[in-house]
Parts: C-alpha cells; structure tokens; sequence
C-alpha cells in the first residue's frame, strides 16, 4: 500500500484541478466559436461594444437566435468566394475597414438567410408632411416589391395629414403606424425637426418593437432588391451627386460658428441625409446628438447649409460608420446613370419643389 506525503498529496490535487480548468477552456472555446465563427454574420463586431450595449435586447435576441437558429450545411449552397476575382471598378472598403456595398460584392441569398435565422424586424420611418405626402403610396407600395422582402418590417409615418395617408396592402409581418406631427411654413424647419422626432419616437415605441432602423426621405422609391446586406451598426450612405468628388467640393457646413462645421482639410465622404440607419440604439444616439446641434445652433441663431444633413455629416465624421451604402442604393433620377452603378436601387423622384415645398 502506498502512502503519500502531504506536498505530494497537495501537488496531485493541484494537477487534477488543472486538468479540470484546461478541459473547461477547451469546451468553452469551441462553444463561442461556434455562436461567433462561420454560421453567423459578424457585423455587429465592426466595432467595440461597451458593456451596456451587450446588454441591449437586440444583443440578446441575437444571442438567442445564434443558439436556436443555427443554420444547416445545406442551406448555405453559395458559389465559393475568391480574394482574388470580384469588383475592380470601384473600392469596396473604407481606410477604418468598413464595407461599402455595391453590386456584385455580397451574396444575396447567402446574406439574406443568415439574417432571416435571427427573427429581426427593420424599422423604417419617413415624413410625409404637407404635400410630401403625395409621394407615400409610391414609397410603400414599392417597398412591399423590394425592400427587405420577407423580412419583418415596420413602418412609421410622419405626418401632419393623417387622413391621407393611403391604404396600402402589407405583406405578413409588416405594420403600418401613423404619427402626427405638425407641419410648417419652412421646409427647412421641418427638415431640421426630424433628427428630434425619430429620437422620440425610439423613445417611446421604436425601441420596444425593432432590432434595426433605416430612416428614408419619402419622395423616393424602391426600384431592385434591398436586403440584409445593408444592415450594420451604424450605416450611411455615399451622396450620389459627390462620390466622385473631392472633399473640397462636398457642401459641408463651413461656418465655425456652427456645430456642424467641418474644416476644409477634414471629411471622409459626403453622406446623403436622405438615408441613414443601423442598430436602433446607436441611431438613437446620432439622432440625440444631432437635434442637441441643432438646437445650440437655433439658440445662436445660426442654421447649418443643409440643416440635419450637415449635422449627420459631422457626427459621422466622428463616428464612423461600420457600414457605408453605395450610391444604389440613393440615387437621384435627375442624374443621368454612371457605370460604376450596375443598379439603382432606391431613388428620389424628380419633383417641382416651388410646388411643393411651402417656401423655396
């Protein structure tokens, strides 16, 4: 019968205790890359999380999808990606790593099923105020054929007219809320208002009831598909009109006395106001920040060049986006097509603003 002393009783007793720990690491290293490897999209890992981000309920509702929704070898039957063969013409990430979505750099079905597996619904809200609400039957009915088709999605319509609102056929799993708001003598006031209304309302609804939102100009319209590939933290898209042009042409707010200012030797690329969108929590934040703007400019009596467009162009200067949004998917029917745009996506219609617009 052998005895041990006690250092050797204590040495086995600390080995069988590593041993223990080891296998734990082992098992919980392959359980995270499993919930985070190549099942899943990892877009939401663009940039660090803070603690209180992680405990947001789209990060768990996510995290429940990624442990009930694992998808099968069987339904991810896509072309093998190359590094070597794809889009030439254009750039398709930005110098902080971030995509920039174009034609022919995703897989639709691939990106779609991934994140049809999480049970998200998409906020989308527009503003149809005074006779912008002519253009709202267009906007939806288009939407129903194109964007984020058997997605769940929610719309939020803004309006100061109520009644005419029109009645539009919804697919199941999409929703119709009707806001009012009031209208106004300026066009410009009620441009520089929305970054104060879309706040309030993920406040006190949004929030409760979506995973992402876009935030859309309603005298615009879906024209080809617009999937999952465009969803991403914080997403914005590239102006149409200035793409291809340097920063010493974009028409950001060159006034240092206003908080949108951006300095002549600043700027990454000019976004398009018409179009932004991302997490909901991390669009309420661009949204609080901006109406705060806003509103010191207001009190210092100064009204940026293109009032919540110039202000969305400073926070995302600061805070870059994790996803940008070729032209496709904002373009502008005026401008005549490019080649680099193998398709319009979403568009804002010509129009007669002296028509439309209560001022000019």
């Amino acid at each position: 019968m052998y005895h041990f002393s006690a250092n050797a009783k204590q040495f086995v007793l600390l080995l069988i205790v590593g041993i223990v720990l080891l296998l734990g690491y082992v098992h919980y290293s392959f359980f995270n890359e499993r919930l985070n490897g190549v099942w899943f999209d990892s877009s939401n890992k663009d940039i660090p999380v803070d603690e209180d981000q992680r405990n947001t309920s789209l990060s768990k509702s996510i995290f429940r999808s990624r442990e009930q929704n694992i998808i099968s070898p069987e339904r991810l039957l896509y072309k093998q990606p190359s590094v070597l063969v794809g889009r030439t013409d254009v750039v398709a990430v930005t110098p902080w790593l971030a995509p920039i979505v174009w034609e022919g750099t995703f897989d639709p079905d691939l990106v779609d099923t991934i994140y049809k597996s999480m049970n998200i619904t998409i906020a989308t809200t527009v503003f149809a105020v005074g006779k912008y609400v002519r253009f709202l039957r267009d906007f939806l009915e288009t939407a129903e054929k194109h964007f984020m088709v058997d997605f769940n999605v929610r719309y939020y319509v803004f309006t100061d007219r109520p009644d005419d609102v029109p009645s539009v056929n919804l697919s199941q799993g999409r929703h119709l809320s009707v806001i009012q708001v009031p209208g106004s003598n300026r066009w410009q006031e009620i441009s520089a208002r929305r970054m104060e209304i879309i706040q309030t309302a993920i406040e006190r609804q949004i929030s409760r009831e979506a995973d992402y939102i876009f935030c859309l100009d309603v005298d615009s319209k879906f024209h080809a598909r617009w999937g999952a590939e465009s969803l991403g933290r914080l997403v914005a898209v590239i102006h149409p009109w200035f793409y291809q042009a340097t920063r010493d042409h974009f028409t950001y707010e060159r006034r240092p006395a206003s908080t949108a200012y951006i300095p002549m030797d600043e700027g990454d690329y000019y976004y398009a106001g018409a179009l932004f969108g991302g997490f909901v929590e991390d669009v309420y934040t661009l949204t609080k920040v901006c109406r705060n703007q806003l509103e010191e400019d207001a009190r210092n009596s100064i009204e940026a060049a293109w009032q919540e467009e110039s202000h969305l162009n400073r926070y995302l200067l600061y805070n870059k986006p994790s996803k940008l949004l070729s032209p496709e998917y904002q373009w502008d029917d005026k401008k005549t097509n490019t080649k680099e745009v193998k398709v319009i996506r979403f568009s804002s219609v010509v129009k007669n603003y002296a028509e439309i617009r209560p001022n000019v």
